[in-house]
């Protein structure tokens, strides 16, 4: 490797030399690691009386499995992911189709959407994420012309779309559908896709999602709890009431980590799809406006990354970054509007930070791809080192 990709660093009277990586984004994503770490600690340690450290101990496992494939990750060169879409988009269908095949599929609250692999379970549709974004950005490369100018390369890639997100609606996930569709369109949008052709689209996937909570009466009860939740307090409305509690006695700056109330039996999930709550009431709003602009900082680190890749002509990697960008910034949003009341209430763990072994490790697999992209951009060009094409 070329010495240009070193920087020098002062440690003591010594100095040693660090890779030129996107720190930070490392930084970002560290700190929202810990913080996660932490809080889920805090959020889960009275849910099992003689094991409290059950949930935080499997949280770390999540962690050292993620910080594994992020090596591994961060060793593939962006060229083979390009190469691979097609075939990650079908492994990806089959993981769908496997969780729903009884005596396969794993049910819990309602819901099957995990295999189980000894004492691990694998979510297919968070990994089915990944594979879509790589596969999108590899038929943007593909067929840029045909998405441009022809309505049929714009709709190709909606059907394949339409099939996972309806084998990932059967679980049921309504969250994940809408953080894949969301991710898919923006991607699209930002591909080339005519501005009629997205607002056509944006208003079938509106009319999709409507219909599918008109039709669903667990979700209609989440929105009307969303829309008023203190009219049924203490059945439709109760978390999402509790939530709001929880923000309330936080105030500036907190009752202090470890301090808090609602987590204690009266916020349902306060480990996963509410550890932001839990965060605004131990660490006050200031310690929710630092979660947040953590998540700007790695929202950003993707879109420069991506601008950067589309500068230099290396156009899957752009838009794997922007995709990438996009779904861990709208999945943060999503959570974070649920937890305050913004949005209904959807089943979406915070990137990064909530329990959740396979959310944790996809979410840790994002921003290796981003540090490898990031990294290869950074290599100097054929042109640059040896003068000629």
């Amino acid at each position: 490797m070329s010495t240009a990709m070193y920087r020098q660093a002062t440690v003591g009277e010594g100095r040693i030399l660090l890779p030129e990586l996107d720190y930070p984004l490392i930084i970002a994503a560290v700190a929202l690691l810990g913080l996660g770490l932490v809080m889920v600690a805090s959020a889960s340690m009275h849910r099992i009386s003689d094991a409290p450290f059950y949930y935080m101990n499997r949280h770390l496992i999540a962690i050292a499995l993620g910080l594994v494939g992020c090596l591994i990750v961060t060793q593939i060169p962006v060229t083979y992911w390009e190469r691979s879409g097609a075939l990650l988009y079908f492994v990806g269908l089959l993981l769908l189709v496997l969780v729903l095949i009884p005596g396969v599929g794993r049910e819990a609250n309602g819901a099957t959407r995990w295999i189980p692999l000894g004492a691990f379970n694998l979510q297919s549709s968070e990994f089915m994420k990944l594979f879509m974004v790589i596969y999108i950005a590899g038929y943007l490369v593909r067929r840029q012309l045909e998405v441009a100018l022809s309505v049929w390369g714009f709709i190709k890639p909606m059907l394949l779309l339409v099939i996972a997100c309806s084998l990932i609606m059967v679980q049921p996930d309504f969250g994940t559908t809408t953080v894949i569709l969301a991710t898919a369109m923006g991607m699209l949008f930002l591909g080339g896709v005519p501005l009629w052709q997205f607002a056509i689209l944006i208003g079938l996937a509106g009319s999709s999602l409507v219909a599918l909570v008109l039709l669903s009466p667990y979700r209609l009860q989440r929105v009307t709890a969303f829309l008023d939740p203190w009219a049924d307090v203490e059945n439709s409305g109760y978390q999402l009431a509790q939530a709001l509690i929880a923000f309330g006695r936080g105030e500036w700056f907190g009752v202090g980590l470890g301090s808090g109330i609602q987590k204690q039996f009266y916020l349902p999930e306060a480990h996963t799809d509410f550890l932001m709550a839990v965060i605004g009431e131990e660490f006050g709003l200031l310690g929710t406006l630092a979660v947040v602009a953590l998540f700007a900082v790695i929202v950003w680190r993707a879109f420069r990354t991506g601008m950067r890749a589309e500068q230099l002509n290396q156009r899957f990697a752009a838009y794997v970054a922007y995709g990438l960008g996009l779904w861990i910034g709208m999945q943060a949003f999503i959570n974070m509007g649920v937890n305050v009341g913004l949005l209904p209430t959807k089943g979406l763990t915070l990137p990064l930070m909530s329990y959740g072994g396979n959310s944790i490790i996809v979410a840790m697999l994002v921003v290796a791809m981003l540090v490898r992209i990031d990294y290869e951009l950074r290599l100097p060009s054929p042109v640059k080192e040896g003068g000629r094409s």
